[in-house]
């Protein structure tokens, strides 16, 4: 047998070394760098624990719980109902912000708690939103000062993917309950039912965080802190929730604000949003927009109306609003919602097949408005 020579095994014993010294050192890195990368995800998990929980105790002062009681008349005479709820404070002199659905009409007597276990009783109404598909009350606590508002956000920069977290009364008994989750998709239109009666709702943000009975008119905020959405409605399936999207009624809520009473503004038209299908099919001038129509004898342009003052007739096509195109997104109402009563708009529209610009001035909605 050859052997080998005293240098060749130092060679070999050498580059041995240098082959394992290398692989161990590569095994090392490796490891050092999955320890690192294990290391800064959870910072990233724990820093976003933080940060959601810092949001809960900071808003959670601005979110209350409503127990509302509505008497029933039946044959067989009347009696009381208890539901529950949320609401969002909005002012420091106690104005609150929920859903219509918690205090509907009936409602006999309200009670408000805070999250510190702080119970009103001297509660009122100050207004129903009279808008289908706007689910929105608004309570006044009265005699109170100092309370802790929310803070409002911009639901137009909201993006589908964006984190958010939802805060209310779960099930009526678990008060500021907190739960998290994305923005799964916008301009979401769905009906929303009792089992008795439904109500076409337009334009909502839906979310996988959770909607438990007992949360609806609670907050959807974003990572900021800030409302984005009022809880609203949640669907059968699992992870499904929707919430009214902020930008659209903040006009509505500074007016209560401001003046202490609900006053919705309206343009005083009917219409129909054009879809392709409904501009092939009438051979309207516009594949999108609010094409101005009666229906069912009722007129289209409301007599003395803000609108039928500006001239807008029957068979006109508005196509903007300020500026801002109408679609199947961005429909008449919602766009007329996100304004104060007594502002002025520019109105683009379509008649005879010519663009027509014309200013018109909002005012509020007439209490008897059918």
């Amino acid at each position: 047998m050859k052997k080998l020579s005293t240098g060749m095994v130092i060679v070999i014993s050498l580059l041995a070394g240098l082959v394992g010294g290398y692989a161990g050192s590569e095994l090392s890195n490796e490891l050092g760098q999955s320890e690192q990368a294990n290391q800064e995800s959870k910072l990233v998990i724990d820093s976003q624990s933080d940060l959601i929980a810092n949001i809960a105790q900071t808003v959670g002062p601005s979110v209350v719980s409503i127990t509302s009681t509505t008497t029933t008349n039946s044959f067989f005479g009347s009696y009381d109902e208890q539901g529950s709820g949320t609401g969002v404070i909005i002012s420091d002199n106690g104005y609150v912000l929920t859903n219509r659905h918690v205090v509907p009409e009936g409602t006999t007597a309200i009670q408000i708690t805070l999250e510190d276990g702080t119970e009103y009783n001297d509660v009122e109404v100050i207004g129903r939103d009279p808008r289908g598909g706007v689910d929105l009350a608004f309570l006044k606590i009265n005699d109170v000062k100092d309370l802790k508002p929310a803070k409002f956000g911009d639901s137009d920069s909201v993006r589908v993917g964006d984190s958010v977290i939802a805060i209310g009364n779960a099930l009526g008994e678990f008060q500021n309950s907190v739960t998290t989750g994305i923005i799964s998709g916008r301009s979401r239109p769905i009906v929303a039912s009792d089992g008795l009666s439904g109500e076409a709702l337009t334009n909502l943000l839906q979310t996988d965080a959770a909607i438990n009975p007992g949360n609806s008119g609670g907050p959807l905020l974003n990572l900021d802190g800030e409302v984005i959405g009022i809880n609203t409605a949640r669907a059968d399936a699992d992870n499904i929730g929707f919430a009214i999207a902020i930008s659209d009624v903040k006009g509505v809520i500074d007016g209560v604000i401001a003046n202490g009473k609900l006053e919705v503004p309206y343009l005083g038209v009917r219409y129909q949003t054009i879809t392709d299908a409904t501009a092939t099919r009438e051979d309207l001038a516009s594949k999108q927009g609010a094409w101005v129509r009666g229906t069912q004898g009722f007129p289209a342009v409301i007599k003395d109306s803000p609108a039928d003052k500006a001239g807008i007739k029957d068979q006109d096509i508005i196509i903007k609003v300020d500026g801002q195109e109408l679609n199947q997104d961005n429909i008449l109402n919602v766009m007329i919602g996100r304004h104060k009563v007594g502002d002025q708009l520019s109105l683009i529209i379509i008649r005879n097949n010519e663009e027509i610009e014309t200013k018109v001035t909002l005012e509020a909605a007439p209490t008897n408005l059918e």
